[in-house]
């Protein structure tokens, strides 16, 4: 996160000193705007291409390799696995109560289990949790 926040940062500041130079340029005489503007579009270019490369060139792990290691170490029950799945193609708990014949009560205690073994505090966050862990 800090690489990040620093790159950008460094982005900026070395855009507000491009743009301080053509502007010192532009208004002395020397330069056009055209000039100007070209420059511009040209290291914006180059950036956009340089950021493109650099995210396309990250390592992911392999889609759908599960993580059996990390999903046994989470203790989570097979029912409660199951609903995790149904949580994560963004059912409700009446539709996957439905889907699972189970209440909706039950849905919701497995649902509160599954938020409590994963530390989220929301659906979403322990989907992103669990997307993370590999385990769905």
């Amino acid at each position: 996160m800090k690489k990040t926040v620093v790159t950008f940062g460094l982005l900026i500041l070395s855009l507000l000193v491009f743009f301080q130079l053509s502007k010192y340029s532009f208004v002395s005489g020397g330069l056009k705007i055209e000039i100007v503007i070209a420059a511009v579009a040209i290291v914006f270019f180059i950036i956009g291409i340089y950021l493109n490369k650099r995210s396309l060139h990250q390592e992911r792990p392999p889609e759908g390799e599960l993580d059996l290691h990390k999903l046994k170490a989470l203790d989570l029950s097979n029912r409660e696995y199951e609903v995790l799945k149904e949580v994560s193609l963004g059912l409700s708990n009446k539709e996957i109560g439905e889907k699972l014949f189970l209440s909706e009560s039950t849905i919701k205690t497995h649902v509160s289990n599954i938020l409590v073994k994963l530390n989220a505090k929301r659906r979403t966050q322990a989907i992103q949790i669990a997307k993370e862990m590999r385990i769905i």
